[in-house]
């Protein structure tokens, strides 16, 4: 499952890897400059914010609550 996310600055970043930490499965972010672990506040930090960004998640999870805890985030439709 794929969709596109907003992330504007710092701020946005920590939010964002509060929230997947909360969760058990992998979830990655994907940007033209790579891709990292969203549960890594490190590896987010690496990402370039000037560049269209994609929430991925495993097809087989059920992500309706996750996606809900980052409604503020993500575009209305979804990308897949």
């Amino acid at each position: 499952m794929t969709r596109s996310i907003r992330v504007k600055n710092t701020e946005d970043i920590q939010k964002i890897n509060k929230i997947v930490t909360q969760f058990p499965y992998d979830i990655w972010i994907h940007g033209k400059s790579g891709m990292v672990d969203a549960k890594s506040l490190l590896g987010m930090f690496l990402l370039s914010l000037n560049e269209p960004l994609k929430l991925v998640v495993e097809d087989d999870i059920d992500t309706k609550k996750l996606f809900k805890a980052l409604e503020d985030y993500l575009d209305i439709e979804d990308d897949d």
